[in-house]
Formats: C-alpha cells, sequence, structure tokens
C-alpha cells in the first residue's frame, strides 16, 4: 500500500530580536539536530511519509524552503534575521499551502510548527483566519514553543486552536532544543500515525522541557 504524505510546516519568527543572546543561532542549531530524529520518527511509521519545509518571517513572510522535501533528502540552510515579526504574513503563506490543491486529498493532518520570541507586527487575526478557513488549516496538528518571555503567549495559545493546549516555553538554549526535538519527533509520529476517519488529532499533550539552571535562564 502506498504511504500517504504528511506535511511539516515551520514557521519561524526572524525578526530583529531574535538575534539578541544567540536565540536565532540556537534555534538554526536546534533544528538542525532534530533532523535526523525527525528520520528516525518517519522511518518508524512507513505507512506515512513526512514531508518538510519552512517558512521565515520578520519584515513580511517567505519560503525558507519551498518545495516539500522527503525528511531523508531535507538539510537545513541557516535563518537569518531581518526587522519585524510579520506572523501574520506567514500564515497566510501557509494558507496557500494548506488549500487542495496543491495539498492532495489522500493526505494526513498536515503539521504546523510555530516558533517566536516576540509581538507580531502585522495583522495576524487575518492570518490565522486565512489558515483556519482551509480544509487542511482546520485539521492541521499545531505546535508552539514562545522564546523567552517576551513572546506574546496569548497569541500562540491562540493559533494552537484548542483551549486545553498551551505553547511550550523556551528560556534558555537547552529548553529550546528539547522543544524543537519535540516537535519534530513526538508531533510528527502522531500525526502520521492515521486516525479513525482521520478526525482532527489533537497534538500530543506533556512537553519534554528540560529544568535548566538559574544560569541558564538568559532569555
Amino acid at each position: 500500500m502506498a504511504s500517504r504524505p504528511v506535511h511539516f510546516i515551520w514557521m519561524l519568527d526572524c525578526s530583529g530580536s531574535m538575534s539578541v543572546n544567540g536565540k536565532i543561532g540556537q534555534l538554526n542549531f536546534a533544528i538542525r539536530e532534530a533532523i535526523p530524529e525527525m528520520r528516525q520518527a518517519a522511518d518508524a511509521n512507513p505507512a506515512a511519509s513526512l514531508l518538510v519545509r519552512a517558512i521565515s518571517f520578520a519584515s513580511g513572510a517567505s519560503w525558507h524552503v519551498g518545495e516539500p522535501t522527503p525528511v531523508d533528502s531535507f538539510s537545513w540552510e541557516d535563518v537569518h534575521t531581518y526587522g519585524g515579526t510579520d506572523m501574520g504574513a506567514a500564515f497566510k503563506l501557509a494558507a496557500g499551502a494548506l488549500e487542495t490543491p496543491p495539498m492532495p486529498q489522500r493526505a494526513l493532518p498536515p503539521v504546523l510548527a510555530l516558533a517566536s520570541d516576540g509581538q507580531p507586527t502585522d495583522d495576524w487575526r487575518a492570518g490565522l483566519r486565512a489558515i483556519d478557513s482551509t480544509p487542511w488549516g482546520k485539521r492541521a496538528v499545531r505546535v508552539a514553543v514562545a522564546i523567552g518571555d517576551d513572546a506574546d503567549k496569548s497569541m500562540l495559545k491562540e493559533f494552537l486552536g484548542n483551549p486545553e493546549l498551551e505553547p511550550l516555553q523556551a528560556k534558555n538554549p537547552r529548553q529550546l532544543a528539547a522543544a524543537i526535538r519535540w516537535m519534530s519527533t513526538a508531533v510528527v509520529k502522531d500525526a502520521s500515525t492515521p486516525k479513525v476517519e482521520d478526525a482532527k488529532p489533537a497534538a500530543p499533550v506533556g512537553p519534554p522541557l528540560t529544568k535548566g539552571g538559574d544560569e541558564d535562564e538568559i532569555w
């Protein structure tokens, strides 16, 4: 039986504040380190084919990796900081990919993984409405990580679309690495497992964030 595609889309905050205390560098490092584990998670479920791409947003938004890429051949090129926090533009870009077509009807629910350290600087609600108006956007598994104390956690919670879920919190490089690893593996495993009637799955509960020492509380 042919495997069904599961699309994984990173949406990454590349605003100027992500350059403070090396946050953007740690985000790049965490994603690069998570890729082998994503491959392992994909290999564990041959019924699904994991396809990865990424959006960066700052002053505007663009596809950092625009082609849905099989995780076996996916490699990470660093993102860089360049301006504001136009998260709504990123949402609208993602929404375009969640229409059917280009998303195939036989796909498994996609994963939308959002990472941000600040406050949106554009109309993010319009972007979120664009996602919610697509067939696959409604069914997507959504996860988010708030990087540092200045991230808009209430907005990230609204993005999740489930009042029972909270965004992950990363206050240091160790917690960010743990959050990215969880978003890349546990969530992929859940999304790539076919559900009864393909009902919208809930994101796995229980982020394995580690507690860093006081010396690590730098964000």
